[in-house]
């Protein structure tokens, strides 16, 4: 692959050299930043929010629970913190099918670049 991705480098032109850069395959903390622009920013902004929050609250939940004297007491305040901190994590998973997402619209258009290179 590598290989291959040295020989199109080579054949490219400048303007389109500047077009395959843009698609290079991005690591993934850029990847996990880069959801968080655009035009559908703002819902991931709302979502790592909302996930911030009920982690929050879970572990106010948890140390409730550690607290408490009574099995029912504690009964309340353990399964609200696993409650709250399974939703905390299913919200942040929410966010990885964005970033999926996005590595493959990159490679498709780094697809059609080429395409277009070998019929010109």
């Amino acid at each position: 692959m590598e290989n291959l991705d040295g020989k199109i480098k080579i054949l490219l032109k400048d303007e389109d050299q500047y077009i395959l850069n843009e698609t290079e395959e991005l690591g993934y903390f850029t990847l996990a930043m880069s959801i968080f622009g655009g035009k559908t920013g703002w819902v991931s902004w709302v979502i790592m929010i909302v996930q911030t929050l009920l982690f929050i609250i879970s572990i106010w939940c948890a140390t409730k629970f550690y607290a408490a004297t009574e099995a029912l007491l504690a009964m309340k305040w353990g399964v609200s913190a696993g409650v709250l901190l399974l939703a905390a994590m299913m919200t942040k998973l929410s966010l990885m099918p964005v970033m999926q997402t996005s590595r493959i619209l990159r490679e498709l258009k780094r697809v059609e670049l080429l395409v277009a290179r070998i019929q010109t």
